[in-house]
């Protein structure tokens, strides 16, 4: 039930924001390019998705972000078609308005895997697994003027709070660590799984 009313919840706050969003002329579509880990402990390497994304600022220093991404891979004898499509929402924090402005982001995705049997291209058989996850991140927008935008961000996806700590190579996990408590859980950050770099440009109306 949990998977099916947040969907909704997030379609219905983002339709109610993007009327006055587009009063303000900071309603905009865009197209992004990211580089998605999964799982950084099973497969540390990186596959590049292609989507499309929608912004909405709903107060001078806050936004809502819309993100669709996509990835098909066919095997060699072109009889099983793979598809990844990520789906996010995202609130952003703008402390500063500039022409470049630093940012920080949060929300919930929801990842679907479809796998498909082929038959002379066509679909005999298929299988869909869906998953949802909480992500945090940062990044930057450059302005290009009023009605062009170029940004690029870094997310953590699927966060665990109150789990294990992250991985001790890493920054966050030597600050996870520095900062457990007795029983090995970090009191501050929280771990995850996978991560996303996103680079797009977004056209304002």
């Amino acid at each position: 039930m949990r998977s099916t009313i947040l969907p909704h919840a997030v379609c219905l706050l983002a339709l109610a924001a993007v009327p006055c969003a587009a009063q303000d002329g900071a309603f905009g579509l865009g197209a992004r390019m990211s580089m998605i880990r999964g799982d950084e402990d099973a497969d540390p390497s990186a596959e590049r998705f292609t989507g499309a994304h929608l912004r909405a600022r709903v107060s001078p220093h806050t936004g809502i972000e819309l993100s669709l991404d996509i990835r098909t891979e066919r095997n060699q004898q072109l009889t099983k078609r793979v598809r990844d499509y990520p789906l996010q929402a995202s609130l952003l924090l703008f402390p500063i308005r500039t022409t470049f402005a630093p940012y920080v982001l949060g929300g919930g995705g929801w990842y679907s895997h479809r796998v498909e049997i082929l038959s002379n291209d066509t679909v005999i058989d298929s299988d869909t697994a869906r998953k949802f996850g909480w992500h945090a991140g940062f990044g930057g927008e450059l302005r290009l003027g009023r009605h062009a935008g170029l940004h690029a961000d870094y997310r953590y996806t699927f966060l665990h709070f109150g789990s294990d700590a992250v991985g001790s190579d890493t920054i966050a996990g030597a600050l996870n660590n520095a900062y457990a408590n007795d029983s090995g859980k970090s009191r501050f950050l929280p771990s995850y799984d996978g991560s996303i770099w996103t680079t797009g440009i977004t056209v304002y109306f």
